[in-house]
């Protein structure tokens, strides 16, 4: 009775320090960064669709002034159809198809709205347009935090894909986590990745 007694610290001890050493080796090193990249792709998803939602109202609003621009107007409007058509769950996050049809839709509503917003110079009182000059301001401030979640997706991406590449993770990823894949990132499908498609203004 007294061994038992003595035995159970002794194991309660050998498993605290497994444990330790587990954790220091970056056993969950793996996983924890699979849910920072999702969490970051969350965020870019975020911020284009918050670009989406700012379309209508500028649409809208440019059409009141220039409603002869119909093929530019269209243009965006299709864009956007398109763009928001395209939904990358988690688990396609290592999928290069669909990331760069992803890209793409959405580089092509940058383009359609970079068109829109060269078209609006040519209208004084547009630009001068209060609920114009706001939708501009939004839409500025939104292009910049695509830029900022596209940057902080690329650098959740490499931390976790370098951590499967590399010592000790290569051993864990091999033992524990071969079921998760390397995950594309930006720079795969485009040739600035590190940088989000920026919207000319005026």
């Amino acid at each position: 009775m007294h061994t038992q007694h003595l035995r159970l610290p002794w194991h309660l001890a050998a498993l605290l320090v497994i444990t330790t050493f587990l954790a220091g080796c970056g056993i969950n090193n793996i996983p924890t960064y699979d849910e920072q990249v999702k969490s970051a792709w969350s965020q870019v998803e975020n911020q284009y669709q918050r670009r989406a939602d700012l379309i209508p109202n500028l649409v809208e609003t440019v059409k009141g002034f220039a409603r002869q621009e119909q093929e530019t107007l269209t243009a965006v409007v299709e864009a956007r159809a398109r763009a928001t058509s395209i939904q990358i769950s988690a688990d396609d996050l290592n999928d290069p198809a669909k990331m760069r049809a992803f890209e793409q839709a959405q580089g092509q509503l940058t383009g359609a709205l970079s068109r829109l917003m060269a078209v609006s110079e040519r209208y004084p009182e547009l630009k001068s347009n209060q609920n114009f000059l706001a939708l501009q301001s939004q839409l500025e401030g939104t292009e910049n935090r695509i830029a900022v979640a596209r940057r902080d997706y690329i650098a959740a991406v490499e931390q976790y894909n370098t951590e499967i590449r590399t010592f000790p993770g290569r051993l864990w990823h091999s033992v524990m986590y071969s079921d998760m894949p390397i995950r594309e990132n930006f720079e795969a499908t485009t040739d600035n990745a590190e940088q989000a498609p920026a919207v000319e203004f005026e």
